[in-house]
């Protein structure tokens, strides 16, 4: 088994209250499990209205599909209109005789 992991740093810099925030949040969060079936969640700074941390997971038994899914999510968020990629961190954990 092979476990990608991703944490993201957004910045929303015309947000002017939570309520902004979340909309962005949500919108990225919804649509980046609908496109490449990965599991997405604010993870820090939820009181912040213009920096969200988000953690992206994905399971395989392969490792570079991990990590070609965890590539496409981070190329996905740095295009995306309402935010900014501040910064990216990605993991790939490993278990029994994942490749």
């Amino acid at each position: 088994m092979v476990i990608g992991v991703l944490q993201v740093q957004l910045t929303i810099d015309w947000a002017q209250s939570l309520k902004d925030k979340r909309r962005v949040v949500s919108s990225i969060k919804d649509r980046l499990h609908r496109e490449h079936q990965v599991s997405v969640a604010e993870v820090g700074m939820p009181d912040c209205h213009r920096t969200a941390i988000l953690g992206v997971a994905v399971a395989s038994n392969n490792a570079a599909r991990c990590q070609s899914v965890l590539d496409h999510v981070v190329n996905k968020i740095r295009h995306h209109r309402q935010c900014v990629l501040s910064d990216h961190v990605t993991e790939i954990l490993t278990a029994g005789d994942g490749k």
